[in-house]
């Protein structure tokens, strides 16, 4: 957690996406911190329970908008934070072309927004723009394995294009844009039905029902704590010297899918099985990122450990689906297929 700031370096910042699971982790920080955030959210795939405590905060500031929609901002803007965007596949792909449109014109008015202000400017990209990768772990100079036309496009390609944006506008306009490519991250405040890996097998453990596991379950995750992104999205910004280069934020250890849903079976005391369903096209195989321009250039390395931030993920699950813990039953072990 980044230490409060004096008075006179208090900054008015924009979050876009910011009663988002990620989004409202970090206006929880920018306000501790003491700075004035202004909200801007079209609740598409966010959560108004997740900003509700701060609504009677006198230095937050909702606006219900899309991005996709020019955006006035009335006031001095010191910093914009855009993470306005559906995240898992379930919630992009509903709309593919307006998630599409969330990524490219979104960023094409808060890049322009951040110019009028004289704005630094921070974009939250993905590890998605990897693709499918061929190479191992992620560094940023890897140029990706993308399926430009599948159904995961529109975010994968979206986020790419978004980048080029940042990127033409730090070169053209002089805009201090920075880019992270974030990594699965997790932990309080996802949504039941948010459709990632770690919600999915979180869920169905404490509700009794069979974890699905998409192919073999070899495949490979890093999954990096809320808290510790949110830190690291912080110093990307606040580096003075722009690092001219996307910076990977995320958590490099590995692990199989297989291993994180025994770990959720035995946090859970959950007796669900556990059953094997075909891999979605486009369904990466590894992903890891190498986090070396992260350390090197802003201090950073996550620190928060895989048991201790699913034991909280679980208990704001529990409180969020109303479950108490389960009862001790034999379940079967992870790997062995239901009959």
């Amino acid at each position: 957690m980044m230490m409060p700031v004096p008075n006179d370096r208090r900054l008015n910042i924009l979050v876009t996406g910011g009663a988002g699971f990620i989004g409202s982790h970090l206006c929880d920080a920018l306000l501790q911190a003491g700075h004035t955030i202004t909200c801007l959210d079209s609740f598409v795939s966010g959560s108004r329970a997740n900003v509700a405590p701060l609504l009677n905060h006198p230095r937050f500031n909702l606006v219900e908008a899309d991005v996709c929609d020019p955006y006035v901002h009335d006031g001095p803007l010191d910093r914009v934070y855009n993470l306005a965007c559906p995240a898992s596949p379930p919630r992009y792909q509903l709309d593919p072309v307006h998630t599409m449109m969330t990524c490219v014109r979104g960023a094409g008015h808060m890049l322009s927004l951040s110019e009028r202000h004289g704005a630094r400017f921070l974009q939250a990209s993905t590890s998605e723009v990897y693709g499918d990768p061929e190479e191992h772990p992620q560094r940023e100079t890897y140029r990706g394995n993308v399926n430009c036309i599948g159904p995961r496009a529109c975010y994968d390609e979206g986020k790419r294009a978004a980048e080029t944006l940042c990127f033409d506008m730090l070169r053209r306009a002089g805009v201090d844009a920075r880019v992270a490519r974030i990594f699965n991250t997790y932990g309080p405040r996802m949504q039941a039905d948010d459709g990632r890996i770690v919600s999915n097998l979180t869920v169905q453990a404490l509700t009794g029902e069979d974890l699905t596991i998409h192919g073999d379950g070899r495949q490979t995750r890093s999954f990096c704590f809320v808290s510790d992104l949110v830190a690291g999205l912080q110093k990307l910004m606040e580096v003075e010297q722009n690092p001219h280069q996307p910076v990977n934020l995320g958590n490099p250890d590995e692990y199989e899918i297989l291993d994180l849903a025994e770990k959720v079976l035995e946090m859970t005391q959950s007796p669900s099985r556990v059953v094997f369903k075909p891999l979605p096209e486009d369904d990466p195989r590894r992903r890891r990122p190498d986090i070396s321009a992260a350390e090197r250039l802003l201090g950073w390395r996550p620190s928060v450990p895989l048991q201790q931030g699913l034991l909280a993920t679980i208990e704001d699950f529990r409180m969020q689906l109303g479950v108490q813990s389960p009862r001790q039953e034999t379940r079967r072990p992870v790997g062995q297929p239901a009959r």
